[in-house]
């Protein structure tokens, strides 16, 4: 079993609250968990509105496989929203 944790920093530059951050956010983790069954959740930057740490975690029986739902849950975050840029990537593999 591997598991394969990314962490990224998100910059919503068109965003003015605390409350239109928290929407865009939880419009990503939905949409990531639905399509590609990982875990994620909102880790640091809670504060700031337009910054955000986020976490996608994916378990798979091989490192390969779980690489991809990560490289694959990041390219679909820069397709989906264009109004989010990731500043920081960092993939780290557990077995």
């Amino acid at each position: 079993m591997t598991v394969a944790l990314c962490r990224l920093t998100l910059r919503l530059p068109e965003n003015s609250s605390l409350k239109g951050k928290r929407m865009v956010v939880k419009s990503i983790q939905q949409r990531l968990h639905n399509r590609f069954n990982v875990s994620v959740a909102e880790v640091e930057h809670n504060d700031k509105w337009q910054l955000a740490g986020i976490h996608i975690v994916a378990v798979a029986n091989n490192a390969t496989h779980a690489t991809e739902v990560i490289d694959k849950a990041v390219d679909y975050i820069q397709h989906l929203r264009l109004d989010v840029e990731i500043i920081e990537e960092d993939t780290e593999l557990l077995d």
